[in-house]
């Protein structure tokens, strides 16, 4: 009987998500949902991403935690809307969520979609929420372990951003394995290597997204043709 819960849940997130996409779709919005661990510097990474992209694109965010607008809060900082969603208590966002957030921006216009999600390496990825890729944030400082003990988050992201690389003298941290670990589980994925604090590594990340954004522009302009 369980089971059978848990996959009507996650049958009802699948309609919901769907209805997402094809409203974003409508609107011309790329989507990402970014993933990642507490402390892994998603917001970080979003504002220098901001810094990037912001003056070719216009922007919005959808920030997911457990409490605080704190995240929100620096978002805010950089001129962009963003909407913070506290789950109190949820360890993850869900389709139905973000279709309420989407209601409370203006998207009309919007080039691309950031979804912050709750800081998590188990459930964030078993929810589609409409986004057009999801991307994986991992830090020096969590560890290279963690593809292996946490293999659907980056089975099912298209990126993946090793973030903090400016603390690789100081740890332990084994990139080679790290990098062998995700490639097992993930063969096609994309990898960036950055540093949110001194900013290495985040034009290259910013131009691959950047395009991706480009070519979905592309791809709805000639559809509607």
């Amino acid at each position: 009987m369980q089971v059978k819960l848990i996959s009507d849940f996650l049958d009802a997130n699948s309609i919901l998500a769907g209805q997402n996409r094809r409203l974003l779709n409508e609107l011309g919005v790329f989507c990402v949902n970014l993933m990642g661990a507490p402390g892994s510097g998603k917001t970080a990474i979003l504002e220098r991403t901001i810094d990037r992209l912001g003056k070719r694109y216009k922007i919005a965010v959808i920030g997911g935690d457990i409490y605080t607008d704190r995240d929100a809060g620096r978002i805010a900082k950089k001129g962009v809307q963003v909407i913070q969603i506290n789950t109190r208590g949820a360890s993850h966002l869900e389709a139905g969520m973000i279709f309420k957030a989407m209601q409370e921006l203006e998207l009309e216009g919007v080039d691309v979609l950031f979804i912050e999600n709750v800081g998590n390496l188990v459930c964030p990825a078993e929810f589609d929420l409409g986004e057009d890729i999801k991307v994986m944030t991992a830090s020096v400082a969590g560890g290279h372990d963690k593809p292996a003990k946490y293999p659907l988050m980056y089975s099912e992201c298209r990126a993946v951003i090793l973030n903090k690389i400016d603390l690789l003298p100081y740890t332990d941290f084994d990139m080679g394995r790290f990098i062998s670990d995700v490639r097992k589980l993930n063969p096609n994925v994309q990898f960036f290597s950055i540093s949110a604090r001194s900013g290495e590594g985040i034009e290259e990340w910013a131009e691959w997204l950047g395009n991706k954004i480009k070519n979905k522009a592309r791809q709805l302009s000639f559809l509607n043709f």
